[in-house]
């Protein structure tokens, strides 16, 4: 996503050669909004807040600052990356290693659920940047093992999981191993108040960056019908039959599910795409451009749109799997502020879905009312 920035380029911040080329060599040819916010500030020593979404470059964002500060003639560990799971510290620590091939940095990843020996031996020769979950780092650190006393660049991705109750004392903990003058870098896609309070103790003075556009609910009408699970397919060909619908989104809480149903839709005689988390990114990108160029009226997928749907002629949302959380419903449902748009979204509910129902209703302080024999087609056409 690289279509908001004001036109920098790498060369501007006056990086390493060798950094440089790793960049370059990764492909980023420009940076991408997040980049472009985050490393002058990060590259100037001071703390950032920053709320970024996966998919836009923030792993470099973090990560092309912490190498460019790292000495790779010393020995000891100068960039701690907490991560909330095992397969994004690999992720992240494949971006360092691409980014920071020509500089000799050592990154090592350390997760639970693998040998902590393995981990102690690892330490025995030198690492620069350690990557990894809060719970196995700080045991490393307690044993004494990883020495964190010079480690100046503290990174915590996906920062709303790192301060969930399981992870916060222990982060909170860690953080007492690092030097006083230390600089915190934060990324998150939400704000929870636990991520608020984490910044007023221990980053107080943090540059705030907000690169994602707030959800809103304003002119999308939200129904909810009871139905038994079998009933669902049949209500759906009700609904198909009854609404003017332009283009339709219809979630899934699965993957299998999501490919039962674009089965059945076809069946039913219903033109219809689907996409979801398991298809390689570029049939999903194939998939999303077609059905945005109207090649077809419907569209079922899983939980991917992590910040509601930007396509204009999509005026019904149709949840035949209820979602368990309130925020993955406002990214279903949601559009982004700047479009502000009519449409209509339906929730099939379920007798177990009930008390999600009333729950998302009361935290996102929205009404969903029951559907209605008509639906006067105003209000999303």
């Amino acid at each position: 996503d690289v279509t908001k920035t004001k036109g920098t380029d790498f060369e501007e911040y006056f990086l390493r050669r060798e950094l440089l080329m790793g960049i370059f060599e990764k492909g980023f040819e420009k940076p991408s909004p997040i980049q472009e916010a985050s490393i002058p500030i990060a590259l100037a020593g001071k703390n950032i807040l920053a709320r970024a979404k996966n998919g836009t470059g923030k792993t470099a964002a973090f990560s092309i600052p912490l190498l460019e500060k790292c000495q790779t003639s010393k020995r000891y560990i100068q960039g701690l990356i907490l991560v909330p799971t095992r397969e994004l510290a690999l992720q992240t620590s494949a971006v360092v290693k691409a980014i920071g091939k020509h500089m000799n940095v050592q990154c090592m990843v350390s997760t639970g659920g693998t040998s902590l020996r393995d981990d102690i031996m690892r330490l025995y020769n030198p690492v620069h940047v350690l990557c990894g979950t809060p719970g196995r780092i700080l045991d490393l650190a307690n044993k004494g093992v990883a020495d964190l006393s010079n480690c100046h660049m503290v990174v915590m991705d996906e920062a709303d999981k790192l301060l969930s109750a399981e992870f916060q004392p222990i982060v909170e903990e860690l953080i007492k191993f690092v030097p006083r003058e230390r600089q915190i870098l934060m990324y998150s896609a939400t704000f929870p108040v636990t991520v608020k309070d984490f910044k007023h103790k221990y980053l107080p003075d943090a540059h705030e960056i907000n690169l994602m556009d707030e959800l809103t609910l304003k002119g999308v009408t939200q129904y909810y019908a009871f139905v038994e699970e079998r009933q669902k397919v049949h209500c759906l060909n009700t609904l198909f039959s009854k609404l003017q619908i332009n283009q339709a989104i219809i979630f899934c809480n699965s993957v299998t599910r999501v490919e039962l149903l674009a089965k059945k839709i076809t069946e039913l005689g219903y033109s219809c795409f689907y996409i979801h988390a398991r298809m390689m990114q570029s049939h999903r990108n194939r998939v999303f451009h077609d059905f945005r160029n109207g090649a077809c009226r419907c569209l079922v997928s899983s939980d991917l749109f992590t910040r509601g749907i930007d396509i204009q002629s999509v005026n019904v949302v149709i949840n035949f799997d209820f979602p368990k959380n309130s925020e993955t419903y406002l990214h279903r449902i949601g559009r982004s502020g700047r479009f502000g748009h009519l449409g209509l979204a339906i929730n099939l509910i379920t007798y177990d879905d009930r008390f999600n129902l009333y729950r998302i209703e009361s935290e996102l302080g929205t009404e969903i009312q029951p559907i209605p024999s008509q639906i006067d087609e105003a209000i999303y056409t």
